[in-house]
């Protein structure tokens, strides 16, 4: 827990991509943290202002010159592979990590193996919590080690919580369709993800069971199934907006199983959370109902009986990235899990 009224001491690894750049800003605005240093393989010795034109110009290291022993916890937006090396070095100097890469949110090194086509760069960290508060709260307080979860996991996971935990499926294969800005691709240039190919279209890719947010997606259901094995389905789609994340999720449940009483159950999972909505029936989850807000958004229709539609919707750098991070440092440290997180 921070002690008193203490600043919390912040380090940012790769602030230059995306989650790192909004990590950045959300932090600006927390009231118990300061960030003691930001930084980029690709440009350091710059100031951020030249590389993201705009108010924030912090001046930028190099990630082997980073003072970590002055932070009490770093968040690291790098590379899998890179992120797990930096947070064995983080840890050695006894200093709490906060990972956004994919580098600890599977559990053993077999499975990251199996995903990521590699071997895990510190096996020895593994198994971390994995950093869902509105699911796994307990297992964060006073961590040493969070894995933020994926972006697409996140709303895909909220949306299949309720149901799981009260064995409300009666079939265990899941379909997801789910699209997201491009952002969500990530900052470095690439041709699939140039304007000219984005705009005006829409475009799936790694669909089936090979996008590597599958792993995940099901080690965390069947976490919360207890003896139910979720087989997932997934189609992701490259949207042409900057941010954001629709899912879709197409469900079995119990045909005698109310919308009324479906509703039920996402009422009471989250009861008290503030960062998850549940819209009210007949209003669907948008985009429009998340962006640039740490919240997850999420509408229930039942289309037929037996047949559930779950809708969510998050900002894919906010509440899929740079917000859920810094909950995830507030649950960590003992703070109101909402700070500096809502206007």
């Amino acid at each position: 827990m921070c002690g008193g009224q203490s600043m919390l001491k912040v380090g940012i690894f790769g602030v230059t991509g995306y989650a790192g750049y909004e990590l950045l800003r959300w932090l600006g605005r927390h009231p118990q943290a300061r960030v003691v240093f930001a930084t980029s393989e690709s440009q350091a010795g710059k100031a951020l202002a030249d590389v993201y034109p705009g108010p924030l110009n912090t001046q930028l290291i190099a990630p082997d010159d980073a003072p970590i022993g002055e932070a009490d916890v770093v968040f690291l937006g790098l590379p899998h592979g890179v992120a797990g090396q930096t947070a064995r070095r983080a840890r050695a100097a006894g200093v709490r990590v906060i990972d956004l890469s994919a580098d600890f949110r599977l559990a053993t090194p077999e499975a990251y193996k199996r995903w990521y086509g590699h071997d895990h760069p510190a096996p020895e960290l593994l198994p971390a919590p994995y950093g869902l508060p509105e699911l796994n709260r307990a297992a964060l307080r006073d961590a040493a080690l969070i894995a933020n979860p994926g972006c697409y996991p996140t709303g895909a996971l909220l949306g299949l919580a309720p149901l799981l935990r009260a064995g409300a499926l009666a079939d265990p294969t899941i379909i997801i369709d789910a699209k997201s800005g491009v952002s969500g691709a990530g900052r470095a240039p690439k041709q699939n993800t140039s304007f000219v190919e984005v705009n005006e279209s829409l475009a799936p890719y790694s669909i089936g069971r090979v996008h590597r947010h599958v792993g995940e997606i099901e080690q965390e259901a069947a976490r919360l199934a207890g003896n139910l094995a979720p087989q997932i389905i997934f189609t992701p789609y490259l949207l042409p907006v900057n941010r954001g994340i629709l899912s879709t999720l197409y469900l079995r449940v119990p045909a005698d199983l109310g919308e009324d009483q479906v509703r039920a159950l996402f009422a009471e999972q989250y009861a008290g959370e503030p960062f998850v909505r549940l819209l009210p029936k007949g209003q669907l989850a948008t985009l429009a109902h998340t962006v640039h807000t740490n919240l997850c958004a999420i509408s229930l229709t039942l289309a037929a009986p037996g047949v559930l539609i779950v809708m969510t919707s998050e900002d894919n750098l906010v509440k899929g990235a740079a917000g859920q991070a810094i909950q995830n440092m507030n649950v960590m440290f003992g703070l109101e899990e909402t700070l500096g997180l809502l206007a």
